[in-house]
């Protein structure tokens, strides 16, 4: 793994940083926290510059870049604060081509490499992303799959085309199959109730009671026995991934707009980066920042050679979570009371930074992932 980026790699950050910065303002940030809308402009914008299909096959109308190349667009994302539907029909995208087969890719991943497909993944738990255990239950009919249970916290909106869940097989016979099912929101047997996170993102809590699903939505793994837990394992593991990618973008976006207050504010006749305590915790958070930085294009980058990459991805959690959340803490007091009004900016990173530390699991969740991964946990 290099820690430098190739000139290419350079190249491709500071599009994505350009894109983001053209058209994703925070008025953007802020009119979809009021209202159910969807950010079209910044979609068709993505869609345009080939970001949706960045890691997948040229066959299906990708790039064919790498784990890694995605990062940086997610790195560069959070530091826009970029609608969680972006990152959930990525997600989509990357559970598709490791999970189904060959027809559920030609199926899905043109659309979604177009930005003509808005989808999302309700699998992993929201509160622990390597707890792999179904919600759902599922059982075969004469003409499919039913299927029963409750999720909460699924990414939804009124767009959402397609959900990828799991569901565990009630087997009468044998063992339990864990099955892949993509699902249309709504529908008999469909039932969604809004839910809004502390930073006014929508998602639902979905109840499934008798919902249909035909035989060409199930992903069974490719020898029919189930999907596998080594390929749910790494779904999860590159969601996990790529948030923290997300989170260094946000910190990293937090830390130089203070850095540019504190330049312009004086205060006793001098500019407040001129006092000692100030350069302290500048100097303190950027160790942070680049710390977690590290740790989260390691985690990205081992995940881009195809296996699980469960210690480097609990470390990243760890770092990069608290180095996002202690930034947004830190600069708010750092721009004193301006800091605290709601009509500047700085809380909108705030409360982000809270909701991607909790998403998937804290840094207390991250370090039992590690302490399993180590053998000092069952």
């Amino acid at each position: 793994m290099k820690l430098v980026l190739t000139p290419e790699q350079t190249q491709l950050r500071e599009a994505f940083a350009g894109l983001f910065a053209s058209k994703c303002p925070t008025s953007l940030v802020r009119a979809l926290k009021e209202t159910d809308t969807f950010p079209e402009e910044l979609w068709r914008a993505l869609a345009d510059s080939g970001a949706f299909g960045l890691p997948f096959a040229a066959r299906y109308g990708g790039q064919d870049a790498g784990l890694f190349e995605l990062g940086l667009l997610y790195a560069e994302a959070g530091a826009r604060l970029c609608p969680n539907a972006v990152y959930d029909t990525l997600l989509f995208g990357l559970a598709v081509d490791r999970l189904g087969a060959e027809a559920h890719r030609q199926r899905y991943l043109p659309a979604l490499c177009a930005g003509d497909l808005v989808a999302a993944v309700a699998a992993p738990n929201p509160s622990d992303a390597l707890d792999l255990r179904p919600r759902l239950r599922a059982e075969r009919t004469a003409d499919g799959w039913r299927l029963d249970g409750v999720l909460d916290f699924v990414p939804y909106t009124s767009r959402t085309e397609v959900v990828l869940v799991t569901a565990v097989e009630r087997a009468w016979s044998g063992p339990a199959r864990v099955l892949g099912f993509l699902v249309r929101p709504g529908g008999p047997g469909w039932h969604a109730e809004p839910l809004t996170t502390i930073a006014r993102d929508r998602c639902a809590r979905v109840s499934l009671v008798d919902y249909a699903v035909a035989d060409d939505a199930v992903l069974a793994g490719p020898d029919g026995r189930g999907l596998a837990e080594a390929d749910l394992g790494w779904v999860a593991e590159a969601g996990v991934a790529l948030q923290c990618m997300e989170m260094v973008g946000g910190a990293r976006a937090v830390l130089d707009q203070t850095v540019d207050y504190v330049k312009r504010r004086h205060q006793f006749g001098r500019p407040i980066a001129g006092f000692q305590a100030a350069q302290h915790h500048v100097a303190n958070l950027r160790i942070a920042i680049d710390a977690a930085r590290l740790a989260a294009y390691s985690a990205v980058w081992w995940l881009g050679q195809g296996d699980r990459a469960t210690r480097q991805v609990a470390i990243a959690n760890r770092h990069c979570s608290e180095a996002y959340k202690w930034t947004t803490l830190h600069c708010h007091q750092l721009q004193g009371g301006m800091g605290y009004v709601r009509q500047t900016d700085l809380h909108l990173w705030s409360e982000r930074a809270k909701v991607t530390e909790l998403r998937g699991g804290d840094a207390d969740v991250a370090d039992r992932w590690l302490a399993r991964e180590i053998g000092l946990a069952a």
